[in-house]
C-alpha cells in the first residue's frame, strides 16, 4: 500500500440552482443539498481508495447559510483521513455571488465512506499524509471524531478513547 495525499482524492462539482430543486421559500432544498454532498464524496473517496466506496455515515452537516434560487454552488470534498477499511471525508460548500464572483463558504459536512470489494465486504485502503495546516488539522480531528462515534456506538469503551481523553486532560 501507497501512502496517498488529501488532495489525490479532490472532488470539485459546481452546479447552478434551479427551480425544481427549491423549496416555498426559493432557497435550495437541505435534502438536495446532502445528495450533492453525498455524491461528491463518494467520488473523493473512490479517488482515495479505487474500491467500490459505500457511505457509512453521515457524521456531521451544518446548514450555516441558505443557497438561493440560481446561486452557483460549488461542492469540494476530500479525504481527510483513512483508517483500515474507512475513511472520512470533509465537504466544503460554497456559493458565489452572482455580481461579485466572490465566493463564501456556506455549508460544510463529514461523511464516512467504506471501501468494499465486489462481494460488498471491507477491504484495506492506503493511508493519508496530509501536507497543509487545514489538512493536518482535520486528519487530527478525524479520530477524535471516530473515537466518539464508536463510544457512543456502544462499540468502543470511553476510557479506550485515548484521544478524546487527552482532550481533557
Amino acid at each position: 500500500m501507497q501512502p496517498k495525499h488529501p488532495n489525490d482524492s479532490v472532488c470539485i462539482m459546481t452546479d447552478l440552482v434551479l427551480p425544481s430543486e427549491t423549496n416555498p421559500l426559493n432557497n435550495l432544498f437541505g435534502g438536495e443539498l446532502l445528495a450533492r454532498m453525498d455524491r461528491a464524496a463518494s467520488i473523493a473517496a473512490r479517488r482515495h481508495s479505487r474500491r467500490i466506496v459505500v457511505t457509512a455515515s453521515v457524521n456531521h452537516v451544518a446548514f450555516n447559510r441558505v443557497i438561493p434560487l440560481g446561486s452557483v454552488v460549488t461542492v469540494e470534498a476530500k479525504v481527510s483521513r483513512a483508517f483500515k477499511t474507512s475513511m472520512e471525508v470533509y465537504i466544503d460548500v460554497w456559493i458565489e455571488d452572482r455580481e461579485s464572483g466572490v465566493r463564501s463558504l456556506a455549508n460544510e459536512a463529514i461523511y464516512t465512506f467504506v471501501a468494499v470489494d465486489e462481494t460488498g465486504r471491507p477491504t484495506p485502503i492506503d493511508a493519508i499524509v496530509p501536507e497543509t495546516d487545514l489538512e493536518k488539522e482535520r486528519f487530527e480531528a478525524a479520530l477524535r471524531r471516530k473515537q466518539l462515534s464508536l463510544v457512543l456506538a456502544g462499540k468502543m469503551k470511553p476510557n479506550e478513547a485515548t484521544e478524546l481523553k487527552a482532550l481533557f486532560q
